[in-house]
């Protein structure tokens, strides 16, 4: 048995080696070859990169919502997949107001925390010590925001209803902000100017780590009013953060909160809701079925590149047997078998296959974290598909190698020493 598996193995590297060999001396016509296949498997590899780095993007922003929570928005939870009709349908929705909030606040039984919130501003926060990046965000927020985000203290305290009642000039600070703008002290009863309004400080959070590229402890929350006061509120759509008390609880929750915003809004009976519920489920649930079609796509056009790469892959394998007649004549004469001819002309059609896969892997990579470079996300590398890749490269070469190498294979041996 080992003896067998040892001569099996041999014999498969010698004939990897020689399929190698043959390649190596026609560079130009092999490049020429592989391309069809790089080309095939390029879009495969960029469009399954691309897809996990918005992926990657998503589970960033679901990672802001805290534990059974879920979100009551003007929008869909994500935009993939919308088509125009939909978009004019969700713009001619009602926005969602500060008192839709409060209104439900006082109807709602069932949550154990309810917040408002909006994203108001993003870029550079100034102190008298030094001036962040330009990349940080501007929360408004209620202090039901806080639980429901999983946003937990470290020093100070968080946001009040004596704050949003008031309006007043007080933020709490990420940890990473923090720590950033405030390197050598304390960021407590600090003052720091967010575009152009100065705001104390009155707490700083619990760091929650990068992730996704970015660093998920960069931003500012202050009271919601006083960022609408700021910001004006006649045109913005605000999000309400709902969580429940637990597990169990989550599916009643939802439709007590769906049914008293219907109420709220005066949505007809038997009309659908005019506002989005936007959980972790719905959000992956919605880019599934955008990506998949997308995948469909894809799929097609790779299948029409890789069938016409083997395709003339056959042709030029064609060609390499009637211009090695007389070598392969040669091996018949001094005791090579039909099989160990067939073997060398496939793995030759593999290898060719294989070279451009992996071409194609590395150019689809790059080109797919360009993606992730544009949105400051990590690079990913969608290991499954590039396997998936290399596989169906391997393929490839052996259904269409295979005739060429039956045709090699079958050659008369006396006849094949003759021909010139």
């Amino acid at each position: 048995m080992s003896r067998n598996f040892f001569a099996i193995f041999t014999e498969a590297r010698e004939s990897a080696s020689m399929a190698v060999t043959a390649i190596a001396a026609h560079k130009l016509r092999s490049a020429l070859t592989l391309l069809g296949v790089l080309v095939g498997v390029f879009s495969i590899i960029v469009v399954m990169t691309a897809m996990r780095v918005l992926q990657s993007n998503i589970e960033r922003q679901l990672s802001s919502l805290g534990s059974e929570t879920f979100m009551v928005r003007k929008w869909p939870g994500t935009m993939f997949g919308i088509s125009s009709g939909d978009y004019e349908k969700y713009w001619r929705r009602k926005n969602i107001s500060m008192n839709d909030g409060k209104r439900l606040m006082e109807k709602i039984s069932l949550p154990a925390n309810i917040g408002i919130e909006s994203t108001f501003w993003s870029g550079e926060i100034k102190t008298r010590y030094k001036t962040s990046a330009p990349l940080v965000r501007l929360y408004g927020e209620t202090p039901g925001s806080f639980s429901a985000h999983n946003w937990n203290l470290a020093e100070g305290r968080l946001l009040m209803d004596a704050d949003v009642d008031g309006t007043r000039n007080v933020c709490v600070l990420g940890s990473g902000l923090a720590t950033n703008i405030f390197p050598n002290s304390s960021a407590l009863d600090e003052l720091i100017k967010v575009d152009g309004i100065s705001y104390t400080v009155v707490g700083v959070l619990e760091s929650k780590g990068g992730m996704a590229g970015g660093d998920q402890d960069n931003f500012v929350v202050v009271p919601l009013t006083t960022c609408l006061n700021r910001y004006g509120h006649w045109w913005r759509s605000l999000n309400i953060l709902v969580q429940a008390q637990d597990r169990a609880s989550y599916d009643a929750t939802v439709e007590e909160v769906r049914g008293i915003m219907r109420i709220i809004r005066k949505v007809p009976p038997g009309k659908d809701d005019d506002f989005e519920i936007a959980s972790n489920n719905s959000m992956i649930d919605q880019f599934k079925t955008f990506t998949q079609s997308v995948r469909i796509g894809v799929a097609i056009v790779s299948s029409i590149a890789l069938l016409a790469a083997g395709i003339g892959i056959m042709n030029i394998m064609l060609v390499s047997v009637t211009e090695r007649t007389r070598e392969i004549g040669i091996r018949r004469a001094i005791g090579a078998k039909k099989r160990n001819i067939m073997v060398q002309f496939i793995l030759e059609a593999i290898v060719l296959c294989e070279v451009g896969g992996a071409v194609g892997v590395i150019f689809g990579i790059i080109g797919g974290n360009l993606l992730a470079l544009l949105m400051h996300l990590p690079p990913v590398i969608p290991v499954d598909s590039v396997v998936l890749g290399l596989v169906v490269c391997s393929f490839v070469g052996i259904i269409f190698g295979t005739y060429p190498a039956w045709k090699a294979a079958n050659l008369d041996p006396i006849e094949s020493l003759r021909y010139e």
